[in-house]
């Protein structure tokens, strides 16, 4: 039994922030009712062009990664008969988990005293762009704005001297880890009130979320009141660890190592690369010596990398006890033997799709693709006791598709 069996949540969502929260409970077993506007859908089902890749056709990955897993009902919430149904979600909800902004919320009906009046018990969950208090709380974002600019992740990404600043690494990145602690919060408060009884309101932001990855960095910028500058490109990393950086194989690909007690690998590391005389050699006889001569380190160290392909050295550094990684893109991550072992990969319709990250009892989460536009509107219905001669109405008055 997945942990969260027999909770239902109610997602009035868009794009892919809010609705990636809806797909991790939903792949923590969840029933999760996607609503989607009875005519147009959420919007993110017409993105196509992401970066320089285009998708052609469906399924589409754009869609797919925050909504699978989910049930989808096309419901038009500014007519009362579409409101009316709203109400009888709500009513059957655990969570009710939304996206619109304050003024959107207020205009349709659903704000925190609008959905607690239907069912006080409800554990109302909110996504926003910069949080539920302040000036600018009224205000929307997206993840490139609140997350990755505001937060400070593109500036400290970015090197002194660059022409412009560095973007984030691929689509929806704020979304989904913002989305993964939304997602948590809910579980927390699910939790509060099967123990107390009291329901929570529940408020994760895109600039909450980008502040709380930047933590440490924060905690030192403001400990020492200076911002965190970003490393020169191609600099090794440590400058007092040559075994703590970055170097570049024969065949253009490069490897990250993070072996942080340079005094108890050296040794081990020297006979892993086939230069056990660098563990006699006077300049790296101590932690301390090897600090001080980094540099020379790194040169040495840099040529002989340059000798061997990334597939080699990987074999070679099999059995090295310190932490060292390839340096993968997205595609070699897909492949990766470790991350097929852990099911952090895994098939959710005609997709192959990343799980979330979270485990249960050694187990994978079971994806399931996600719902075409309003594919369950008539079986979500008639869950709610509507009969046909009801659904037949709610569809002529538009209320429904």
């Amino acid at each position: 039994m997945r942990p969260l069996e027999g909770i239902r949540v109610l997602e009035v969502a868009m794009y892919g922030f809010v609705p990636s929260a809806g797909a991790v409970l939903a792949d923590w077993g969840a029933d999760v009712i996607k609503v989607e506007h009875a005519v147009t859908g959420d919007p993110q089902r017409g993105l196509r062009q992401t970066g320089t890749f285009k998708v052609e056709g469906d399924p589409n990955p754009n869609v797919e990664h925050a909504n699978r897993g989910k049930r989808s009902i096309g419901l038009d919430m500014s007519k009362p008969e579409g409101r009316e149904v709203l109400h009888d979600l709500i009513r059957q909800a655990d969570v009710f988990l939304t996206s619109f902004l304050p003024q959107g919320r207020r205009k349709l009906g659903f704000d925190v005293d609008d959905v607690r009046a239907v069912n006080p018990r409800i554990v109302y969950a909110r996504g926003s762009a910069l949080g539920p208090r302040g000036a600018e709380a009224e205000k929307g974002g997206y993840d490139s704005t609140a997350f990755w600019a505001r937060a400070g992740i593109a500036a400290s990404l970015t090197p002194k001297g660059t022409d412009g600043v560095v973007n984030p690494p691929v689509p929806a990145f704020g979304d989904t880890i913002s989305g993964t602690n939304l997602a948590g919060g809910i579980a927390a408060a699910l939790l509060k009130r099967e123990r107390t009884g009291e329901p929570s309101i529940v408020d994760v932001s895109l600039l909450g979320s980008g502040v709380w990855a930047m933590g440490h960095g924060i905690a030192l910028s403001l400990h020492l009141d200076k911002p965190f500058v970003a490393a020169v490109l191609g600099g090794h990393g440590s400058p007092t660890n040559p075994l703590s950086g970055i170097y570049t194989t024969s065949d253009g690909y490069h490897l990250t190592l993070a072996l942080l007690q340079p005094g108890k690998f050296w040794a081990e590391f020297c006979r892993h690369i086939d230069r056990p005389e660098l563990a006699e050699d006077p300049r790296f006889a101590t932690v301390e010596l090897i600090g001080q001569n980094t540099e020379q380190a790194v040169k040495i160290l840099r040529e002989v990398f340059a000798t061997r392909t990334l597939a080699q050295w990987s074999e070679r550094f099999a059995s090295l006890s310190g932490p060292w990684a390839p340096v993968q893109d997205s595609l070699q991550v897909a492949g990766d033997a470790q991350v097929r072992a852990n099911e952090y990969v895994l098939r959710a319709g005609e997709l192959e799709l990343a799980a979330s990250p979270v485990q249960f009892d050694v187990s994978a989460p079971q994806l399931g693709p996600a719902p075409e536009f309003a594919a369950q509107t008539e079986e979500i219905l008639q869950e709610l006791g509507l009969d046909w001669d009801r659904i037949i109405a709610l569809k002529a008055a538009g209320a429904v598709t």
